[in-house]
């Protein structure tokens, strides 16, 4: 399906750059909005598309700024360095709509009031934006990806003629409570971005930002305004709703984190009571956690200091996932006993102060995690008793 819709983008961008096609007076350029979709973790943000249909050119095209190709050069190198190279693909609008409803998703068309002569240069410059040569960008979560790229295209044609009025946004929320909305139903999907994205992700997000996500593409645009001949006028002359055949599709999840990390922490109590009865940690389980951990902590740091992902900078996640706990797991099995009790005093001590100060990190860390880390506690605390017990 994704080389089908490449291919159908490469022929339409082939057919729109052969000619320079002049609009009729029937045209309707529209803002698109795809309801959110939980069967995926990147659908459950929803979309947003434009919309240009001509009867009478017998245009009817969807551009649509989601798209990328997994065949393009070194695409998992660019994608792990943060350097994701999306493109603008035209597709038939009715197949587009289509798709979505398909899935049960509801699909909102925005009309655009705007001038023959305003319609004829958006039209220009997405058939510009179409071609193969200007048709890939580098994609951002949050602030150039497919809702973001619609509001810049009409600014970039429309400039100071149309107006955003922020002023119906009344929410504080930073750009990492925005994201949490869309996740409640994919709890470990939420986790995994809690996890990897750092404290940018804390930033207090203003009514622009809000735009990363297409629902605020659409509030955006139908409290914006555009300059005409007769003062200033909506920007929206119409909404047309789109509601699917069916219900929204229900998805059965896998076990909530909140069960998954309480019967951890509660085999990992129960091993600990055993461990100091018997005045010996368990160190297959030790090093399981030394490992893990730090294998987290690598990926976080490398993320951080190693690619283009912005958002994944300063990271306080690393507090509990520390990059050097993977070598610690080796050192536990062998004699560097005063160096291992320093460390596990040391891991004890971070570990207990993060619990505390839980709330008042700037960085929101993903509650889910506390099960986790009072494990960690736990475990840090024990090994580092006993050794300094020398019952081992």
């Amino acid at each position: 399906m994704r080389n089908l819709l490449l291919l159908f983008s490469s022929l339409f961008s082939i057919h729109l750059s052969a000619q320079q096609i002049q609009l009729s007076e029937n045209t309707h350029i529209s803002v698109i909005t795809c309801a959110p979709f939980q069967g995926e973790l990147y659908s459950a943000f929803g979309h947003s598309a434009i919309r240009v249909y001509d009867p009478v050119q017998r245009i009817d095209y969807a551009y649509n700024y989601g798209t990328f190709d997994f065949n393009q050069p070194n695409f998992y190198l660019n994608f792990t360095k943060g350097r994701l190279l999306y493109r603008l693909a035209v597709q038939p609008y009715p197949q587009f709509r289509y798709t979505y409803l398909y899935y049960n998703r509801w699909v909102h068309e925005q009309v655009i009031d705007l001038t023959q002569e305003q319609k004829q240069k958006l039209f220009d410059y997405l058939q510009w934006n179409a071609q193969p040569e200007n048709q890939e960008y580098f994609y951002d979560y949050f602030y150039n990806n497919c809702a973001t790229k619609i509001r810049d295209v009409f600014i970039e044609v429309l400039g100071e003629k149309i107006k955003f009025d922020e002023s119906f946004i009344t929410t504080d929320y930073t750009i990492r409570d925005l994201t949490d909305l869309y996740l409640k139903e994919q709890p470990w999907g939420d986790l995994g971005i809690d996890i990897c994205l750092g404290l940018p992700m804390d930033k207090k997000a203003t009514p622009y930002d809000y735009m990363f996500l297409p629902d605020y593409i659409e509030s955006s645009f139908n409290h914006a305004t555009i300059i005409t001949e007769n003062g200033s006028m909506p920007l929206v002359k119409e909404t047309v709703v789109s509601d699917p055949p069916g219900k929204p599709m229900i998805f059965d999840s896998t076990p909530h984190p909140w069960t998954v990390f309480g019967v951890f922490l509660l085999l990992v109590i129960g091993i600990t009571i055993l461990d100091f009865k018997k005045k010996k940690p368990s160190k297959w389980l030790d090093t399981l956690l030394l490992f893990v951990t730090g294998a987290i902590g690598c990926l976080l740091f490398m993320l951080w200091v190693a690619t283009d992902h912005k958002a994944a900078a300063n990271n306080f996640n690393l507090l509990w996932a520390f990059p050097i706990n993977i070598f610690m797991a080796f050192m536990i099995w062998g004699k560097h006993t005063k160096t291992v009790r320093k460390y596990f005093g040391f891991l004890t001590g971070v570990t207990l102060l993060l619990l505390i100060t839980w709330p008042l990190l700037p960085q929101q860390l993903n509650v889910f995690l506390i099960p986790i880390v009072i494990a960690l506690v736990i475990r840090y605390g024990l090994n580092y008793y006993m050794l300094k017990k020398a019952y081992i």
